[in-house]
């Protein structure tokens, strides 16, 4: 569901005034002032975003982010209360909601908050099936997942989607980046890249290599530089829309 809301809080009032400031921008696929209905309702439902009181019949608030957190995480959770405890704030924000937000509500605010939990939602969703496709093809083409090159090479194809003129700038901007994000130096990034290129090559897979790039490649012994094999990859993701 797209844009889709569901809306639990302490009273009826509370609930329409909560759908009021939402302002026709986002689809209320439910609602509820029962802590247990609202579960059941969001599990069958799975809305992108529950918007969630604290003191509520049933279980309460924190009670709810915590079932759903467990039952369905890809349900992303905003807790809007009176309370303005600390301790309050803190508990919400470590069982997962998204964003804190005391009453009264301002509606501009609050549709803000509700569009930023969405897109940084889908942004994680497109990450980590990157991160899958990726794994997929350096399994595929005998990179093992427990050698440093292979998450240092992940990382580059990753920046390479993102910002395809990396490629050009390898030496001082890819290398040093995942190094930096690593703790470790550019040349050590360099050489565990090599490293597990080499190995996928020594496997003597050059038909899964060929096929996985859907084309000829390479043959025999040859095999791509660091940059290439980069950029090899990171093309075939995105063409197919990573």
């Amino acid at each position: 569901m797209s844009n889709s809301i569901y809306v639990l809080q302490e009273t009826k009032e509370s609930v329409d005034e909560i759908i009021k400031l939402l302002n026709d921008e986002y689809e209320v696929v439910g609602s509820s002032t029962d802590g247990n209905v609202a579960v059941k309702d969001v599990e069958r439902l799975l809305p992108d975003v529950l918007i969630t009181g604290l003191v509520c019949s049933g279980i309460d608030g924190f009670a709810v982010l915590e079932r759903i957190r467990a039952t369905a995480p890809q349900v992303k959770c905003i807790a809007v209360s009176c309370i303005t405890r600390d301790d309050a704030v803190k508990r919400a924000l470590d069982l997962g909601a998204a964003y804190y937000l005391v009453k009264p509500l301002d509606g501009e605010t609050f549709r803000k908050r509700i569009s930023e939990t969405r897109e940084g939602a889908t942004a994680k969703r497109r990450a980590s099936a990157l991160d899958e496709k990726i794994s997929k093809i350096f399994i595929s083409v005998g990179i093992p997942p427990h050698i440093k090159g292979y998450a240092y090479l992940r990382e580059g194809v990753k920046m390479a989607v993102n910002s395809p003129d990396v490629i050009n700038n390898i030496t001082k901007k890819l290398y040093p980046d995942i190094g930096e994000k690593y703790s470790t130096s550019a040349s050590k990034v360099e050489r565990a890249m090599r490293h597990a290129i080499e190995v996928a090559w020594n496997r003597g897979r050059i038909d899964s290599i060929n096929s996985v790039f859907g084309v000829r490649a390479y043959v025999g012994s040859e095999k791509p530089t660091n940059g290439e094999f980069i950029a090899l990859v990171a093309d075939k993701m995105i063409l197919e829309g990573a």
